[in-house]
């Protein structure tokens, strides 16, 4: 068992994890990351991502990370790759985070686990991740100009980014299982006045097919049994997502859906632990905004240290 404690640890790899890491590290503190799988969150998947500023061109969500990364480890930051939190023990002011097989004590925690997109089960859902399915349209609509896209869900969601896709796309096919939309209204009017955007009901996604991108989707009506395939060349799933928070349940306060809940600090129910990015219960999900608050969260997080008498725990980032 690995005893060592560490000032700081931060729980996630992604943009909010990583400028965490980055900036703690920066400021000289003992820190340590700890990442599931490989570090880049689901930014990785993104073709190309035009809206974050320094990019005039866009820049490849892969190789955008893969900078964030490396900026973090040339500060120092040690990062610890396939290691799953299985839970966080204590609320006093050093806490044990226990992984599969392996625990760390920590000062300060920073929670930056992002949240996974709900999953069909269905064939090409994996193999065309990043290659035509797309989970955010404010992020790749323009990937997809003139083109055919299919959208699938029928809540405010779905319909909020298929009218995002209308400004850019030839045509949207919004799919949905049931035969009433789950949105709102006001959404499903403006949805349905849009002339680009065509309602298929009662309908579900059964296969997703293509060569090196998505070419087309197998559709099944549900009431009728009709099986039709049609060609798409990109699929934007808007079936929900989960935060990454099950290690959190019953010590932090979460929201309804299991989101973190924090102050303007960006720190949870229990002294000490704060949370970044797309895990943290807020509006808007955007690579630039995770950052942003791995930023926040990591300056917070040193201030802690301060309180809790850590001398010299703080250094005024500097720009």
């Amino acid at each position: 068992m690995n005893n060592s404690a560490r000032k700081v640890v931060v729980i996630g790899g992604g943009p909010a994890g990583l400028t965490a890491g980055l900036y703690v590290k920066r400021a000289g503190i003992d820190a340590l990351l700890l990442e599931r799988e490989l570090p880049g969150g689901q930014a990785v998947f993104s073709p190309l991502i035009e809206n974050f500023p320094g990019f005039p061109d866009g820049i490849e969500g892969a190789e955008l990370m893969t900078r964030i990364k490396k900026q973090a480890e040339r500060f120092g930051l040690e990062i610890r790759t396939f290691a799953a939190v299985v839970r966080i023990e204590g609320k006093d002011r050093m806490r044990k985070i226990v992984l599969e097989g392996d625990e760390v004590g920590a000062i300060a925690v920073i929670v930056a686990t992002g949240r996974s997109p709900r999953k069909l089960g269905i064939p090409g859902e994996d193999e065309f991740k990043g290659r035509g399915i797309s989970y955010c349209a404010t992020c790749d609509a323009p990937l997809f100009s003139g083109k055919e896209v299919l959208v699938v869900g029928g809540g405010d969601a779905a319909l909020e980014e298929a009218l995002h896709l209308s400004r850019f796309v030839r045509r949207v096919i919004l799919v949905h299982r049931r035969d009433e939309l789950r949105a709102s209204s006001y959404l499903e009017g403006k949805a349905r006045a849009e002339p680009k955007i065509e309602f298929v009901l009662n309908t579900e996604l059964r296969e997703i097919k293509g060569d090196q991108t998505v070419r087309s989707v197998v559709l099944e009506n549900n009431k009728t049994g009709e099986v039709s395939e049609i060609e798409v060349s990109g699929v934007f799933f808007y079936v929900g997502n989960a935060p990454n928070t099950d290690f959190l349940k019953g010590l932090a306060d979460l929201d309804d859906a299991g989101y973190i809940l924090t102050d303007s600090s960006l720190q949870s129910s229990v002294r000490g632990i704060f949370a970044a990015g797309d895990v943290r219960a807020n509006s808007f999900k955007q690579v630039i905004l995770a950052c942003a608050e791995g930023a926040l969260a990591a300056n917070s997080a040193m201030r802690y240290l301060e309180e809790v008498g850590e001398k010299k725990a703080y250094g005024s980032p500097r720009a």
